[in-house]
């Protein structure tokens, strides 16, 4: 199948098999340093934008993720909610959907779309820009249009680690930019999610890494 070439890529896929606790060093710490877009608070209708589920092939890459009946999600940089919304209704009745930004302004139009579409399956988080704050595990996870905007990937990274069940993935769409134009390098992914700390997912990059080209 042929994909129309943009500047958007997908997704980092990682496959998360391990629960080990690492401490992490200063070294560290300054290494996740690195140029980020500054946090989107403006209309948050803009992302409902007609035909999105299309541009993004939503319903390809939850089947990529792994998301159906009965799981648990994590959508980190939710702003509006609407891969929430359309994750929520992947997951039924049986599954969760944690719906996770910064912004309050965020969340409040979560809650509004939860009683406007009657969906109890979605919880919002008010999420911490180093951590998610996730109650509890997640079989799968995702980070649409966010990754460039978070200042400390490495952090939030190890934080989110401790809420993956065994075998959850992890995915990542963004542009192809350098951290200042809301877009992020692959290479500067995989070398993030790489770092001490995140060991547990080394040695599956190179065979279970999915870029998809949009």
């Amino acid at each position: 199948m042929m994909f129309k070439r943009l500047s958007v890529i997908v997704v980092l896929l990682l496959s998360f098999s391990c629960i080990t606790a690492t401490s992490q060093s200063a070294t560290t710490q300054h290494s996740e340093q690195r140029k980020t877009s500054t946090p989107y608070t403006g209309d948050l209708s803009i992302f409902d934008s007609p035909g999105r589920d299309e541009r993004l092939q939503i319903n390809r890459v939850m089947d990529i993720l792994g998301i159906g009946l009965g799981k648990a999600v994590a959508d980190i940089g939710a702003g509006s909610g609407w891969f929430t919304v359309r994750a929520a209704k992947r997951v039924g009745d049986t599954g969760t959907v944690y719906g996770v930004d910064i912004n309050p302004e965020a969340i409040r139009h979560i809650n509004s779309r939860i009683r406007k579409e009657n969906l109890r399956n979605i919880k919002p988080i008010l999420g911490k820009h180093d951590n998610p704050l996730l109650p509890g595990p997640v079989d799968a996870v995702l980070l649409l249009k966010t990754y460039h905007e978070v200042a400390q990937p490495i952090t939030l990274l190890r934080n989110l680690r401790e809420s993956l069940a065994p075998g959850a993935k992890v995915g990542v769409i963004d542009r192809n930019g350098d951290g200042e134009n809301h877009g992020v390098a692959r290479d500067v992914a995989i070398r993030e999610a790489t770092k001490p700390g995140i060991s547990c997912w080394n040695n599956m990059i190179s065979s279970r890494t999915a870029w998809i080209i949009f």
